[in-house]
């Protein structure tokens, strides 16, 4: 991957000189480019080196019916409008239809696809397809809270807006009473 990041180190410094600053000459820009490249790569978008199946593939056989939720889970991702982050915290679950997964393995997920260039409300429809998809979870929901650079740092400048949205899948996207229980539940745990 080494000819990647030094095509995305060149990219940056490029950029930074097209913005007039002086990249070359001044000591606080020597290495930005590179360090800005390897975040990029290692950080803020690793998630397309994962895979969701990848991630859920160690999911075991269960006859457990009850519902997970796990709440107040940080997550951060990259707006791809703007390339301006956003983070919050996340509120997913899911209803086992014959198999379960191990906590860390939702996080995981959650991070496979916010560490993308992702819209939040993307985002939690693809966590919600994946368990239905991967899983094979009866339903899935996910509710994200979050706050976004794009709007606290430019346009409207609100600092304090936070964007909430609500993804279900499978009995939950159809059932409102049974979403109901999984965002009781989920209020429950806030």
């Amino acid at each position: 991957m080494g000819d990647t990041s030094d095509e995305a180190a060149q990219a940056l410094r490029a950029f930074l000189r097209a913005l007039g600053l002086p990249v070359d000459s001044d000591p606080e820009l020597w290495g930005t480019p590179e360090r800005a490249s390897r975040a990029w790569r290692e950080e803020f978008l690793d998630g397309y080196q994962r895979t969701p199946a990848a991630v859920l593939a160690e999911a075991l056989p269960s006859t457990e019916r009850c519902m997970v939720v796990l709440a107040h889970v940080s997550y951060a991702s990259m707006c791809p409008h703007h390339l301006l982050p956003s983070a919050g915290r996340a509120t997913l679950g899911y209803l086992p239809g014959g198999r379960i997964v191990g906590l860390g393995a939702l996080v995981q997920l959650l991070e496979c696809f916010a560490h993308r260039l992702v819209l939040q409300e993307t985002l939690g429809r693809q966590v919600a397809d994946a368990l239905m998809e991967h899983l094979g979870a009866r339903a899935a929901g996910v509710v994200l809270e979050g706050r976004h650079a794009c709007l606290s740092l430019r346009g409207e400048r609100q600092t304090e807006g936070t964007v909430v949205t609500q993804s279900f899948a499978g009995l939950w996207a159809d059932d409102v009473a049974a979403r109901r229980e999984f965002l009781d539940a989920a209020g429950r745990a806030a």
